[in-house]
């Protein structure tokens, strides 16, 4: 009980700080150019109108006010570092943009980890041309996110590149988060018998990125899912912490690429039923007509448990108690036979091996 109140305690300190962004007004400063410029990289005059501007008048707080190379501050406990750089392309998709998916994803990084995220550095690689609209428009949702997960950016770079040499906006975070008391999450604690959950529907992500960049319509409106989980995390290790035995979002090679390492990095079998893994119709006849396997789309909001046996019901009925879980099913069992396979289980009774994704499926989806 100690440490969970230490562990809140230092979770929460400084965020009490931050600027609310339902009272933040958010319209766009005068800038001197419609368009970022190689000027806005050069560290003179307009890099500072565009950091001061922009970054620093939207995104402010004590520690990024102090404009360091660096942000310096004081944690106790166990943290959790994570980094990664979005390169999607569109930009603006249905349901969201880079700035947010920027800021989901390494929130969501370290609560797979078992870490609650609280500072993050954000660094900007922005093409020559990059419309000044455009990029007030994905600071806005990158304060909206951080607001939303309760994490503050504390420092970052902006680097400007010529015209032609990257595409439009390129966008890296690093986050640093407080481990939870309860958590321990690892490969090695899986066990024979333990179940697989998947939070909800799959493939939405993919599948909105590709009919977006290709123009496809279909009836009903495929959104991406990001969205921060930390929350949702930070609930289920509160009540279930160590049945909860590994978390891993199913991003880049999407469910399919999780099952596999569990299989083969845990050394491990595992059994999922393709009657209860849950695909959008809508999203499921994209994939058919895009030759795609839902298994293997990305996802930004979708993350898989393997719980203890005993816990499972228990452990699925709590996660649909959350906005980021109603859909929630057990897909598979984890088994000591066919050691480093997935084996699915169709719809018809047939069997099949779920492999590794062998290139690239979809690129630059995050």
């Amino acid at each position: 009980m100690q440490n969970t109140k230490l562990y809140k305690n230092n979770l929460y300190k400084v965020m009490s700080n931050s600027i609310s962004f339902s009272s933040l007004s958010c319209p766009m400063p005068k800038f001197d150019f419609d368009t970022i410029n190689m000027g806005h990289g050069s560290g003179g005059i307009l890099t500072h109108q565009l950091l001061n501007s922009g970054v620093f008048s939207i995104l402010q707080n004590d520690m990024l006010n102090q404009k360091h190379d660096g942000a310096i501050f004081t944690a106790n406990g166990k943290l959790a570092f994570s980094t990664d750089s979005y390169v999607i392309h569109p930009l603006f998709f249905p349901g969201g943009n880079i700035g947010e998916l920027a800021v989901n994803g390494t929130v969501n990084d370290l609560a797979m980890c078992g870490a609650m995220a609280k500072y993050l550095s954000l660094s900007f690689i922005i093409e020559e041309g990059l419309a000044m609209k455009e990029f007030w428009e994905i600071l806005v949702s990158i304060k909206k996110a951080c607001d939303k997960a309760n994490v503050q950016v504390v420092t970052g770079d902006t680097k400007v590149v010529e015209k032609g040499k990257g595409d439009k906006i390129f966008i890296n975070t690093s986050g640093i988060g407080i481990m939870h008391p309860h958590a321990n999450i690892a490969l090695s604690n899986i066990k024979e018998g333990d179940a697989v959950i998947l939070s909800g529907y799959i493939a939405d992500h993919g599948v909105c990125i590709m009919s977006k960049r290709e123009g496809l319509e279909f009836e009903t409106d495929v959104k991406s899912d990001t969205v921060n989980l930390n929350f949702t995390i930070e609930h289920l290790l509160n009540e279930f912490g160590n049945e909860i035995h590994f978390l891993r979002d199913a991003t880049r090679g999407g469910v399919a690429s999780v099952l596999n390492e569990i299989a083969k990095d845990g050394n491990l079998g595992v059994d999922i039923l393709e009657k209860e893994i849950p695909v959008k119709p809508q999203v499921s006849g994209a994939c058919e007509m895009l030759g795609l396997d839902p298994l293997y789309v990305a996802n930004e909001g979708k993350f898989m448990m393997v719980v203890d046996a005993a816990k499972t019901q228990d452990v699925l009925n709590a996660l649909r108690k959350d906005t980021n879980g109603t859909d929630a099913t057990i897909i598979g069992h984890i088994t000591k036979e066919h050691i480093g396979q997935v084996i699915l289980q169709s719809r018809i009774g047939g069997k099949r091996v779920v492999n590794m994704l062998p290139g690239e499926q979809l690129p630059r989806i995050c």
